[in-house]
């Protein structure tokens, strides 16, 4: 028996008579999915840790929910004698996360600022909430699930109290609990404006560009491990901060410049100086990660191995047709225009070799059906240097890649119909676990 069942079952308020009031009573109550991102320019570093301001701006690629999502139900009732939060299905101590209750109380003070305004609103501010999260990808494994899971949050929380805010306004208050879940208030391509405000008010994302500016750029995410890292961004951050040399470089003169030529790459739908750009960062980012003391190593050998892939797959077909970048983790992103991408699928499936266990469909799903695609006849993986190059690299052990997942550019987070909610009719989990 699940843990909804032990504490349902032991409940009035799952008895009929209970549930005939509830259906008549108004439920407030919001769902709302929310997008990945992964920064082609890294955030790196806080001037602030309590407001999460960070030492530089940084520029990322929204991507799609239809493959990689958080989604939350947030639930308030009078009822409610505390906040609750279930992630994955287990509980978690609210009061254990100083971000999240920074989250929380900053959406309620936005809350009661209506509510003093009008003597009619729900004093919903005053409610407990009980919050039910649940991403779709391994959580803590350098996959941003920070990032979507506090964006999510502050969405739900935003829908539920209706408030006026933007999202560009409300990202200012995901930023409070991650920073690059700010990043994830916004679909297409987005910055996070470092700022210069002790407060932070400057310190939000605005959007570059929609998703539907560059239709043909997509995205693999080669998922090489699903375990927590080892050291968390959070702790990383601070120690690169105090014993870097490169780092401060890095922020002085480097970020600055590549924040304006990634933008006007983006505007200009410029492949080779996007991808370029992209490599360059994600470089420098695990450079500085390696100058700080101790050394964090967030890359193992199987990252390295698809980096040298990449410029040996770059190098065969005579232009920059791919690019990598890697977070806080092992697991790449690369980023091809569509036209490219089975050739570089197929590299990749030749080189990595699925799981035993897996099947060829779950290893790599092809949602946007590149291998049926009429138009991309001819660009197979048979050109004699690519299959020299596939060849030269070798065959790595079967799992080295665990999965690869095909995505586009995607949207900001979205309200989902009460059909999707997590809670059941009590507001406890539908989902629980032990």
């Amino acid at each position: 028996m699940d843990r909804v069942s032990k504490e349902a079952g032991h409940d009035a308020r799952d008895t009929p008579a209970h549930q005939a009031a509830a259906d008549e009573a108004p439920l407030h109550e919001a769902t709302v999915s929310a997008p990945v991102n992964i920064a082609v320019i890294k955030y790196w570093g806080k001037r602030d840790s309590k407001l999460i301001l960070p030492t530089n701006s940084s520029l990322s690629v929204t991507l799609s929910q239809d493959h990689l999502r958080t989604r939350t139900t947030v639930r308030a009732a009078a009822e409610f004698s505390s906040d609750r939060l279930w992630l994955n299905g287990v509980e978690e101590d609210v009061a254990a996360s100083a971000r999240l209750c920074n989250v929380i109380a900053t959406a309620r003070q936005l809350r009661a600022a209506m509510e003093q305004a009008d003597s009619t609103a729900p004093r919903l501010s005053t409610w407990g909430l009980h919050v039910c999260s649940e991403n779709n990808f391994p959580t803590a494994a350098g996959l941003a699930s920070s990032a979507s899971g506090y964006a999510a949050l502050v969405s739900a929380l935003g829908a539920l109290f209706e408030l006026p805010q933007s999202a560009t306004e409300l990202s200012r208050v995901a930023r409070v609990g991650s920073g690059s879940a700010c990043r994830s208030m916004l679909g297409g391509f987005v910055a996070w404006q470092a700022g210069t405000m002790d407060d932070g008010s400057d310190s939000l994302a605005e959007q570059v560009a929609a998703r539907a500016h560059w239709p043909q750029l997509q995205a693999l995410v080669l998922v090489v491990s699903d375990r927590k890292k080892t050291v968390s961004s959070t702790a990383g951050m601070q120690t690169t901060v105090s014993t870097s040399p490169l780092f401060a470089e890095r922020v002085r003169s480097v970020v600055p410049h590549r924040m304006a030529a990634m933008r006007a790459a983006i505007v200009a739908r410029d492949f080779a100086t996007f991808a370029t750009l992209a490599m360059q960062d994600s470089n420098q980012f695990h450079a500085v990660c390696q100058d700080t003391f101790p050394p964090i190593a967030y890359m193992n050998d199987t990252s390295h191995a698809i980096t040298s892939l990449v410029h040996a797959f770059n190098a065969a077909v005579g232009r920059v047709a791919a690019a990598y970048t890697y977070d806080a983790g092992p697991n790449a992103v690369l980023f091809v225009l569509r036209d490219d991408m089975r050739a570089l699928v197929q590299l990749l499936t030749r080189c990595f070799p699925r799981p035993a266990a897996m099947s060829a469909d779950a290893f790599y799903a092809d949602p946007f059906a590149v291998f049926a695609s009429p138009d991309l006849a001819g660009r197979d993986i048979d050109d004699p240097a690519v299959t020299a190059l596939a060849d030269s690299v070798g065959s790595f052990a079967a799992g080295s890649v665990r999965r690869i997942i095909h995505t586009e550019v995607g949207d900001g987070p979205r309200v989902l119909p009460s059909s999707e909610s997590l809670l059941n009719h009590a507001g406890m989990p539908k989902h629980a676990r032990e």
